[in-house]
């Protein structure tokens, strides 16, 4: 075995390790929960990275490879039309069969069968492959923060306020506020070769932009409870017409799991909330109307990529929160789609969405970068987002 397989089969075993010590301080019972139609239970993500191995590398490429059971693709196929049926996503969390004891040995399996290809498929075998297994792994890093949010989601409806990890949210100090200028032009963004990148970040073009500002970093708890203050959420001409259609229909008041008396439900249970820590759990429609309340805008996520890339980045780039920017999620020109399965991974789902940038606290290390697009429909709270303010220069 080459030094590369030796390295990706141990990359392998470290981020399929990593979703299962997510899921370790968890009670059977808390891996079945499913908050809402668009999150999963963990015991659900569990098993979906593992059949996502079995249906994109294995079965494919694996001479004589046959699926653990058959009859589970059903069930924890996502929304891949051309790898056969799925069981509604609303429902994922009426599956209590197969249960996680099941669930465990599966994906044990599965690493078996990994680790064996990869020692002993030939060359032609390995350049077909090994992408997909790169593509497997990327894929289950995102699950691995799904996994945090949709817990959290799920949680924060117990009246108990049960805390999924011990100890205490790390403490944050915000920077004073501040303006970093960048320059207008053409300039490049989107992938440029070198490491992985998933299709939507890619081809690298240019873009012709007009000079920008950037908070030196993201807006936080004590900034947005003074919009909250100043009766940002009644004050409609603060909003786009459907955030303004959601606040009334949703009865919003402040940001998802923020309570009384300045509380914050996370992960670690119902915790003080932190005044500099970055404000999180905004949808797009929040960020923009603060965002317009305190007289600046969103970056495009053009902006964004090329202050995040300059040599003068603002702070907070990474590892806090997703950032909302004004792009639609659209098609860079002259993207074209994946071959086969893995091309239903992200185009299709070009309409309706907003772009976000960064990554957050619950991103697994490595896998952030300064191209990378993560998209939501605009309504969306549950995820780790929040904004950083852009000016006109």
């Amino acid at each position: 075995m080459s030094d590369d397989d030796q390295s990706l089969g141990a990359r392998l075993r470290r981020v399929r390790a990593h979703s299962e010590a997510l899921a370790a301080p968890l009670s059977p019972e808390d891996q079945a929960l499913q908050a809402m139609p668009d999150a999963s239970p963990t015991k659900w993500h569990l098993a979906h990275t593992s059949w996502f191995f079995e249906a994109v590398v294995l079965g494919p490429h694996a001479p004589g490879f046959r699926p653990h059971d058959e009859r589970w693709a059903r069930l924890f196929n996502s929304y891949y039309e051309s790898l056969g049926p799925r069981h509604p996503r609303p429902q994922r969390g009426m599956l209590s069969r197969p249960s996680l004891a099941e669930v465990l040995p599966w994906r044990h399996a599965v690493d078996e069968a990994l680790a064996a290809f990869i020692a002993g498929a030939d060359a032609d075998t390995r350049a077909r492959a090994w992408p997909l297994i790169e593509l497997g792994l990327q894929h289950e890093q995102q699950h691995q923060e799904l996994i945090q949010t949709d817990l959290l989601a799920a949680l924060a409806l117990n009246p108990l306020a049960p805390a999924a990890w011990p100890g205490e949210p790390p403490p944050v100090v915000a920077a004073e506020p501040g303006w970093l200028d960048y320059a207008g032009g053409s300039v490049e963004i989107g992938h440029g070769g070198g490491g992985f990148a998933f299709d939507n970040e890619t081809p690298r073009h240019r873009v012709l932009q007009q000079p920008y500002r950037l908070a030196n970093r993201l807006v936080s708890n004590a900034e947005y409870q003074a919009f909250v203050d100043d009766g940002g959420y009644r004050r409609a001409a603060l909003w786009l017409s459907d955030g303004w259609a959601a606040v009334q229909a949703q009865g919003w008041t402040a940001p998802l799991y923020w309570r009384d008396g300045g509380l914050e439900f996370t992960l670690y249970g119902e915790r003080e909330r932190q005044p500099d820590a970055p404000v999180r759990h905004l949808s797009f429609y929040e960020a923009a109307a603060f965002a317009e309340w305190a007289g600046a805008r969103l970056p495009s996520e053009a902006e964004w990529e090329h202050a995040a890339a300059s040599a003068t980045p603002p702070a907070q780039c990474f590892g806090s929160v997703w950032q909302w920017t004004r792009s639609s999620y659209d098609p860079y020109p002259r993207f074209r789609p994946l071959a086969g399965a893995v091309g239903e991974y992200n185009g299709k789902f070009m309409v309706g969405q907003i772009v976000l940038r960064g990554s957050s606290v619950a991103t697994p290390a490595g896998h952030a970068r300064a191209s990378y697009r993560n998209f939501f429909p605009p309504a969306a709270r549950w995820q780790y987002s929040g904004l950083r303010l852009a000016l006109d220069a």
